[in-house]
């Protein structure tokens, strides 16, 4: 098994849109066609108990048990996550946005370790079908060795307590299963459909100590606009590698909206064959460098992304 470091580094819309309604109306879909880098999907409601929860097992309440080698790794496919990482008994592999990938380190240790069980390095053989150059390992503060997916450590959650379960998706808007080349599982799937959550709004208002009320999505992480697209036409000027850094919101509910402006919410479908939602008829975004909910990274970058007004203006730009 070779270490991070041998790891494989896993148009501009030309058409003009043809709406069969207003693009100002409250409901509706526009084209021309756009990519749903997907939002990770809801975390569900965790069940009792937890992985193991025999006695002495994960999530039993009693002493942790030593950490159980995955053995051969697997892939099962999600309806609401694309392809997820599995152990050899079918148990969820998650990743933590607070680790780093390169290099590699844990940031989970003392109770999140509790929560969170780390995948030890040893007896690990790669899914069928994957690259056996992605699987590596970190060496944590108290000196074991952890699994990595090229280069992101390796956990499964104390409350799956049978094969299949993904309780542990996005808890705490960090944590999220793996896909087989160690991105976020959610971020695969080829649908962007997923089931909301009942506690948290598809789109949301967020006040920031220095921008003020901004939108956030259904994970808290802040949302952006690019000055380069256009609402009418509808046109997105993202495509390509700024996808990358950029990843679209995907289509959201209406009724899963609190204190946004509904005008112009509808879904775009951009150039690339994507849906992505608006807010009066302007694309809306996610930042990649934005790492955790109440991040504001993205704001001002090149002078063109700015976060988003509950009433869809740009935020902090010069007028």
């Amino acid at each position: 098994m070779n270490t991070w470091r041998n790891a494989s580094l896993a148009v501009t819309a030309a058409a003009l849109l043809t709406l069969t309604t207003a693009c100002g109306q409250e409901q509706g879909t526009a084209s021309p066609k756009g990519q749903s880098v997907g939002n990770a999907a809801p975390a569900q409601q965790p069940a009792e108990g937890g992985y193991g929860s025999e006695a002495g097992g994960y999530g039993s309440g009693t002493d942790v048990a030593a950490p159980k080698a995955a053995g051969q790794l697997g892939v099962q496919e999600s309806k609401k996550l694309g392809k997820v990482l599995t152990d050899s008994e079918g148990f969820t592999l998650y990743r933590f946005d607070k680790d780093t990938a390169r290099p590699p380190k844990s940031n989970c240790d003392g109770d999140c370790e509790k929560a969170w069980p780390v995948v030890p390095a040893g007896d690990v053989t790669a899914a069928a079908g994957t690259d056996e150059e992605l699987l590596g390992e970190v060496v944590r503060t108290d000196g074991s060795k952890q699994l990595t997916v090229d280069g992101w450590p390796m956990y499964r959650y104390a409350k799956d307590t049978a094969p299949g379960q993904t309780n542990g998706q996005g808890v705490g808007g960090t944590w999220f299963a793996s896909a087989p080349d160690g991105k976020k599982a959610a971020a695969n799937a080829d649908s962007p459909a997923v089931a909301e959550p009942a506690d948290a709004a598809g789109l949301s208002v967020r006040k920031d100590p220095e921008l003020g009320d901004i939108v956030v999505d259904k994970r808290g992480m802040t949302v952006y606009r690019f000055t380069q697209d256009s609402a009418w036409p509808m046109k997105t000027a993202c495509t390509g590698d700024c996808l990358k850094k950029w990843p679209v919101v995907a289509p959201v509910s209406k009724n899963s909206v609190e204190g946004v402006t509904k005008k112009g919410f509808v879904t775009f479908d951009r150039p690339d064959g994507i849906k992505q939602q608006t807010i009066d008829c302007w694309p809306i975004y996610t930042f990649a460098g934005d790492e955790k909910p109440g991040d504001v990274n993205g704001q001002g970058v090149g002078g063109t992304w700015f976060a988003v007004s509950p009433d869809s203006k740009l935020v902090g730009a010069k007028k």
